[in-house]
Order: structure tokens, then C-alpha cells, then sequence
């Protein structure tokens, strides 16, 4: 972790206002309850606009299979040396069929051996975006191969929306969940 305490404390379940309480209560009492909700809720106009878009990233309506997803998260979050987001990314993506070879290979990126043409793809993907806020036009006719339009945008937007995250999760200073390992 790049802090070993939170500069932004994660709000209470008694600092609750009731329209907090009426969007956060179900996830709590469903659970899990992470801690990055618990912090990004200090600032709740904005936590309610980022969890929409968190969903729909994270959600059905996103045009990415899961463990593609996930591949390009556990990348993204590995650059931005975001341990919260790769431990509880390193859970999503074994649900979502990695394997642990898999997931510890995510941090050599393209060049690891054993990954497929089109994974080699993806992880060149974000490697150029976190680098060149770009994906280049190489990168972007081999994703073009298996995806459709949507899904290209999906690859950006993801990998867009888990960079802002890492810096967040890095500069608050969430701390690993319980259960949760980091690098």
C-alpha cells in the first residue's frame, strides 16, 4: 500500500444521512460493504454518479466478457501500482475464470508467456493507454478483429475508469478490505 493509514477515512454507518442510508443500507446488509464505497461516500453527490457509472462498467450492460474485463483491471491497477484494486480485482477475475498462473502473469504484461494472441491484445491495450492516453492503430485493428464497436469503446472506458480509480484508491489511502490480499 502506498499509505499505511487513510488519508480519507471511510464514512461510518452512524455519520449516515437518510438518503445515504437508503442507497448504502441494502449493500451493507447484502453485503460485501467495501471500503472505497465507505470512503467515496464522504463526497456523496459525486459517489452517487460514480457508482452509475461503476455499474455499468462493472455491470450487464458493459460489452466485455468478464475475464476480459478483468484482465485489463488487474493490468491497469498493476501499473498504477493500486494495490486495494488489485486484491479485490485478483477475487472478481478468479470468479470471472483466470486462473492464479493467470492473474500473476497480468504483471508482465503482453510479453508474458502463455497468453493468447488476442489476451496479449488487451494487455498491450492498456499498457498504451496508461502510457499514451492512446491505443494505437496497430493495437486497435487486432482488438477490432473479435470486437465490436461497443466493445472497443468498452476497452477505453474501462481501462479509463479503473486508472481514475487506482489514483483515487491510491491518494485517499483505502485500505485493504478484511479477507483482501494486496500484491
Amino acid at each position: 500500500m502506498k499509505l499505511s493509514q487513510p488519508r480519507i477515512q471511510p464514512l461510518t454507518e452512524s455519520e449516515w444521512t437518510s438518503e445515504q442510508r437508503e442507497m448504502l443500507a441494502p449493500i451493507k446488509r447484502d453485503g460485501p460493504f467495501y471500503n472505497v464505497l465507505g470512503t467515496l461516500s464522504r463526497h456523496w453527490p459525486a459517489a452517487q454518479k460514480f457508482t452509475t457509472w461503476a455499474f455499468h462498467i462493472m455491470g450487464d450492460t458493459s460489452k466485455l466478457a468478464p475475464r476480459e474485463r478483468e484482465i485489463l483491471i488487474l493490468r491497469i491497477g498493476w501499473l498504477c501500482q493500486a494495490e486495494y484494486e488489485w486484491g479485490q480485482h485478483v477475487i472478481f477475475a478468479r470468479d470471472a475464470g483466470l486462473s492464479d498462473e493467470e492473474i500473476a502473469r497480468v504483471k508482465e504484461g503482453a510479453e508474458g508467456a502463455g497468453w493468447s494472441d488476442f489476451d496479449a491484445t488487451l494487455l498491450r491495450a492498456v499498457d498504451e493507454l496508461h502510457s499514451e492516453a492512446f491505443v494505437s492503430d496497430k493495437t486497435w485493428a487486432a482488438l477490432a478483429e473479435q470486437y465490436n464497436e461497443q466493445q472497443l469503446m468498452d476497452v477505453v472506458f474501462t481501462v479509463g475508469q479503473y486508472n481514475m480509480v487506482s489514483m483515487a484508491l491510491n491518494s485517499f489511502g483505502v485500505q485493504l478490505d478484511k479477507g483482501v490480499e494486496g500484491f
